[in-house]
């Protein structure tokens, strides 16, 4: 997908144009009252410098995909996607193409969440956006909602992959689906698999931390340089930050 940095920071529809229970399958369940054991005190999110994510990288995409057993169904217009990389020109031509990785930004006002008719979409203490599958029945609101376009529904029926991982269960047709942080990686914590990899075979773009403990990498690079959020103008303060947009 191709487009100009105003259309990235004002992105709306725009990446809509990259879009975006069978035996087996298992849910994630929004624990009662929404409550969970994450801290209040923390923030979790993320930074990806644009200068270090090229072009014909793909490890973070290909690392989410194996870590979350996000489905391939062989139709482009109906795959899922929790991430994908948005390839940037510059319409006066000042500045080389470039790419950069677009994904949930975990908002902190989160209209996927406001506009949910039967609460499947929850925020938790720690700021991480989540999805009940028990209790989401396919509305659709929330991908409108969403200014990312970052959340898929599931128009097939799933299997567990060969070599999936089991400590993440795949959902099931008719539900909504997104990137969690790597919730269950976090909760363990590790970093998101999107992170890990870029730090480690990738090109090192991403981090990710508690934006709250201002002795954080992120913090600091949130304080101290110039990094933008995308939509900034819609209050919803998204915690996936960018560098070098």
């Amino acid at each position: 997908m191709t487009m100009d940095r105003r259309t990235v920071l004002g992105m709306g529809g725009a990446v809509a144009a990259g879009v975006l229970l069978a035996p087996g399958v298992q849910l994630i369940a929004a624990p009662p009252s929404n409550e969970t054991s994450a801290a209040g005190s923390q923030r979790w999110a993320m930074l990806v410098d644009v200068n270090k994510c090229t072009p014909g990288c793909t490890a973070c995409l290909d690392a989410c995909r194996k870590e979350n057993n996000v489905p391939l169904f062989g139709d482009p217009a109906r795959d899922v996607h929790w991430i994908r990389k948005v390839e940037v020109q510059d319409k006066e031509h000042r500045r080389a193409p470039f790419t950069l990785p677009v994904l949930c930004n975990h908002c902190e006002n989160p209209p996927c969440v406001h506009v949910c008719p039967t609460l499947a979409s929850f925020i938790r203490k720690d700021g991480i956006v989540l999805i009940d599958e028990h209790r989401c029945i396919g509305c659709r609101y929330c991908m409108i909602a969403c200014p990312y376009k970052a959340r898929s529904l599931v128009y097939f029926s799933t299997r567990f992959p060969k070599d999936g991982n089991p400590r993440v269960p795949i959902r099931a047709k008719g539900v909504v689906e997104k990137c969690t942080f790597c919730v269950h990686r976090v909760d363990d914590g590790q970093l998101p698999a999107c992170v890990e990899t870029c730090q480690g075979s990738g090109q090192g773009a991403m981090i990710f931390g508690d934006i709250n403990d201002p002795q954080s990498e992120i913090a600091q690079r949130v304080k101290t340089l110039r990094t933008e959020t995308i939509r900034a103008d819609l209050g919803l303060k998204p915690h996936v930050h960018y560098q070098g947009l």
